[in-house]
């Protein structure tokens, strides 16, 4: 009877120890959908010039709408950079992450109609569109980034329209948009010495932080995708003591980027895909075909539900703080 007692004794132990090791990372929620996986890829767009018709650069208004459309049919739903960043994929159990980018702010991106009581957002520009969308959809997130120009030529000077640059960046700020730094005029980093790529990183992130006082640069859009001689200076530096410091650096192509929490994710290297043509549609059509290979939210943002067999692949040491659910 004495050898029964521990006997029951130590299957009680054991048996609360793993119930407290299953509940440390999660395991006791079975996942909401078969599909969620948090270390699935995510696309992240990249935009250009918006026009009547569609070209090589421009994505036509009405095909923008469009992509609206069918990202929200697939479920796909926009989060920032920060959020990105810092492994906040805050979205409903079953939703996509999409990070929609902006480059070389043009005014087609974001442009005011002149009325009699004073200038208002024009429905037909890539703002007026998300801003429409998300008024039909209010739980499609209003979110996303442009890498603004602050002394290019026009019309890519801040979106042209000289009288509203202050008003433009502030607007989008005040949004929940996010502005990003692409230099003061697209310039090709890999053409300049340190010193004058940290002039172009340095004065542009001073030049928006004027417009938008104290607004400080998360990310940096590589012009051209070219990498100054010195890698480094693209994520930080400094120049007549402003410094910088980039926590995400876009490229121009590479296809759909890798969770946040994989460890094959560099922030300072994120892939992305240019929307032209049919691109984005041959992408959605491709993770119909394979949901597995998706990022598939769980709901719940203070934990990453994943397959067990990808569990060697979670970058813990990068979010300590958050529960894993392997499934």
């Amino acid at each position: 009877m004495h050898h029964t007692r521990l006997s029951t004794r130590l299957i009680s132990v054991l048996i609360l120890g793993c119930l407290l090791l299953f509940s440390a990372i999660g395991a006791d929620t079975p996942p909401a959908n078969g599909h969620v996986n948090e270390l699935g890829r995510v696309l992240i767009l990249e935009y250009h010039l918006f026009e009547a018709s569609e070209s090589r650069w421009a994505r036509s208004y009405d095909s923008f709408r469009r992509d609206l459309d069918n990202l929200y049919r697939e479920g796909f739903y926009p989060v920032g950079v920060k959020d990105f960043v810092e492994g906040k994929i805050d979205l409903p159990s079953g939703k996509k992450p999409v990070i929609l980018t902006f480059d070389d702010s043009s005014p087609g991106q974001m442009r005011y109609l002149k009325a009699a009581g004073g200038p208002r957002l024009d429905p037909d520009c890539a703002v007026g569109i998300l801003w429409e969308f998300h008024r039909k959809h209010s739980d499609f997130p209003l979110k996303a980034i442009f890498f603004a120009l602050p002394e290019a030529k026009q019309p890519h000077k801040l979106f042209g329209q000289p009288e509203f640059e202050k008003k433009k960046l502030n607007e989008l700020v005040a949004m929940g948009f996010e502005i990003g730094n692409h230099t003061l005029w697209h310039a090709d980093l890999a053409k300049y010495p340190g010193a004058a790529v940290q002039k172009q990183l340095a004065l542009a992130q001073d030049a928006v932080g004027r417009l938008v006082p104290g607004y400080k640069f998360l990310a940096l859009s590589l012009p051209m995708g070219d990498w100054p001689k010195e890698a480094a200076l693209a994520i930080q530096g400094s120049h007549n003591g402003t410094e910088y410091h980039h926590k995400a650096i876009f490229l121009v192509s590479g296809g759909p980027a890798p969770s946040p929490f994989d460890l094959n994710c560099q922030f300072t290297r994120l892939p992305r895909i240019q929307v032209t043509g049919n691109e984005l549609g041959r992408w959605l059509r491709y993770f119909d075909a394979h949901p597995d290979q998706v990022y598939v939210s769980d709901g719940d943002p203070a934990r990453i539900t994943v397959p067990g067999a990808l569990l060697p692949r979670v970058a813990t040491a990068r979010f300590p703080a958050l529960k894993i659910s392997p499934y």
